[in-house]
């Protein structure tokens, strides 16, 4: 953890996922590393999974999709916290490979579960 306070995995665009038993401190951790990094002049956001795929869901509704899509794509720290408390089904899963390959290499994520 104190390796991770220093925002290099920031500046190399790496991701930290972060796992355990309900109670151990995931979010307070993930939520500790977003506002370290807010304090280096990163920009920082959480968001539940389960959220946002409502949200991708509404945006495809009244066509904001890609604003969304957009937007998250250019935060420095996406916080995605509750993987797996929910099914995930294609277009989902598609939506979040989009998002995910649209980071890649050039944004971090933690994603915690």
């Amino acid at each position: 953890m104190l390796h991770l306070t220093s925002c290099q995995w920031i500046q190399r665009h790496n991701n930290v996922i972060i796992t355990g038993a309900t109670g151990t401190g995931k979010i307070y951790s993930a939520c500790a590393l977003a506002h370290k990094a807010c304090l280096e002049n990163y920009r920082a956001q959480y968001q539940r999974v389960p959220r946002l795929l409502q949200d991708r869901h509404l945006g495809r509704a009244d066509d904001t999709y890609r604003k969304l899509l957009s937007k998250m794509s250019k935060i420095d720290v996406l916080i995605t916290d509750d993987w797996g408390t929910s099914e995930v089904n294609v277009t989902q899963q598609r939506y979040l490979l989009e998002l995910f390959d649209d980071r890649y290499q050039s944004r971090s994520t933690i994603a915690t579960s």
